[in-house]
């Protein structure tokens, strides 16, 4: 099979949006391989005993973007984007249910660079982070949305401007930033523990 070309996969995703039932059918085959490295990438920071297994991230994730009531795909960025979203809200309502399962279980905070290393309190490091992220989202939405475009959707600095709107070196910038916001977040919330 080629590779679709992104005009391609962009067309499948606008006809998708005006209802084409046979776009759906069509697009599937042509992003599950992206969809699936972005599992993979998701699930590389989980405990290895995680229940929750990559491919059936990718049809939660997979299904709640098709339950959407409004898909208005502005191009294949914008989709992984949405994707990446969804899944990273799969992910953080596992562990909320895996946190509240252990009762008590001590809080352990991490930094983003420190975030892929394997933890047998990573449900707790995972609720963490998204707290981080979403006080930062309130204080700055865009720097929490490259945040989570680069680091959860593992979108590259040229296709994370595309989705923004916005250019490249103001992502690197946003990125550098917001890293450095979001690991004093963590180890303010870690002092609190």
């Amino acid at each position: 099979m080629t590779t679709p070309s992104p005009q391609e996969v962009t067309q499948l995703l606008r006809d998708w949006g005006q209802g084409d039932q046979a776009a759906v059918e069509k697009l599937l085959p042509l992003v599950y391989d992206e969809l699936h490295r972005m599992a993979q990438r998701y699930m590389a920071r989980e405990h290895p005993d995680h229940t929750l297994q990559t491919t059936a991230l990718i049809h939660e994730a997979y299904l709640k973007l098709a339950d959407q009531g409004e898909k208005q795909w502005e191009n294949r960025a914008h989709f992984f984007a949405v994707a990446a979203q969804a899944m990273r809200h799969i992910l953080v309502d596992y562990a909320r249910t895996q946190h509240r399962a252990k009762r008590g279980g001590e809080v352990v905070f991490t930094s983003l660079a420190e975030a892929p290393l394997v933890s047998s309190e990573r449900s707790a490091e995972v609720v963490a982070l998204d707290e981080a992220l979403t006080a930062l989202a309130a204080v700055d939405q865009r720097k929490s949305r490259v945040v989570e475009l680069r680091f959860f959707g593992g979108l590259t600095e040229d296709e994370t401007a595309e989705v923004l709107k916005i250019s490249p070196e103001t992502v690197k910038r946003d990125w550098r930033s917001a890293k450095l916001w979001l690991l004093r977040e963590l180890r303010r919330g870690e002092g609190q523990g």
